[in-house]
């Protein structure tokens, strides 16, 4: 069975003695769960990230696909949040063994990502709607984490950085109070994707673009538009404009608050500098929209105070 050796070194680092176990059971779990579910094994996805990922068909030959994880709460609390959208704005659990970390899931054809297309207005308009159909209450039968739950790692951050941070500890206090600040209103808190972006909203002939792959965090929505409006900036040829685009485009479009919008803009994507920065990835892009967001948010205050 082909595991990406990239694969491994990730599931590794994360998981340590854990993963190194599931890894070592991984061909034999697929296998029983091909053989249980009466499947026929593709073979994987190629963009591979914390869960193993296959095409699959049924017995009539109807596609799915499987998803294996090793098994944890974070594993099994998206598994309840794809239960609780339940096809509405989301691609359908079909099957799965909540103890294993193991799903079978609606396979989206063709899967067309939302990167793929070119238009920005278009792919304005397709995240827009997408978000809006994803939109649910916090779960009543179940405990789910909350952005604030998250912004325990900027804490972290900051006590182990002993003045050699990245990232200016003024900076790390400000995203902080930002998020905190923006998560005061219990009455806002909803069910989040908590990762809603390009990749993770595909397109199906049958149904439309749909999200996949959400985490199932609470908070205030305007946390969820986060991901989508720093992903794929770079590339561009002015991001900074294209990133101001996006905040005037969807506040004018939702009805937020821009200064909400942006005060939670700046906290979050602090907080997925961090993370990149304690994965030893790639973490400069996403601080640099940080400080955009920032520049945008003392922008939009003085203008506020000169009118």
């Amino acid at each position: 069975m082909d595991i990406p050796v990239e694969f491994q070194q990730k599931i590794i680092g994360c998981f340590r003695e854990e993963g190194e176990k599931w890894l070592a059971a991984l061909p034999e779990k697929v296998a029983h769960y091909a053989k249980q579910w009466g499947l026929t094994i593709q073979g994987p996805f190629t963009n591979l990230s914390y869960n193993y990922v296959l095409f699959v068909e049924d017995t009539q030959g109807q596609p799915f696909v499987l998803k294996l994880g090793v098994p944890n709460f974070d594993c099994r609390n998206e598994m309840d949040t794809v239960r609780q959208y339940d096809g509405k704005g989301c691609a359908r659990l079909v099957k799965a063994d909540r103890e294993e970390g193991v799903m079978l899931l609606e396979r989206l054809s063709p899967g067309t990502m939302l990167s793929d297309l070119l238009d920005e207005e278009e792919v304005v308009r397709i995240f827009l709607d997408t978000w809006k159909a994803i939109r649910r209450e916090l779960p009543t039968e179940r405990q789910i984490p909350m952005i604030t739950d998250w912004a325990g790692s900027l804490t972290t951050y900051a006590a182990q950085a002993n003045g050699n941070q990245e990232i200016p500890i003024e900076f790390i206090n400000r995203a902080q109070e930002y998020i905190y600040k923006n998560m005061e209103e219990p009455e806002r808190h909803e069910l989040l994707h908590g990762d809603l972006h390009h990749e993770n909203i595909l397109y199906s002939e049958e149904r439309g673009w749909l999200a996949i792959d959400p985490k199932g965090v609470g908070g205030d929505p305007c946390f969820d538009l986060v991901s989508f409006m720093i992903n794929h900036l770079m590339e561009k040829p002015d991001p900074r404009t294209l990133l101001e685009y996006r905040v005037n485009r969807i506040s004018e479009e939702l009805h937020i608050d821009q200064i909400r919008l942006l005060e939670t803009a700046v906290g979050l994507s602090t907080l997925y500098a961090c993370w990149a920065i304690e994965d030893q990835s790639d973490w400069q892009d996403t601080y640099q929209c940080a400080v955009w967001f920032n520049e945008l948010l003392e922008e939009k205050r003085i203008n506020a105070i000169t009118l």
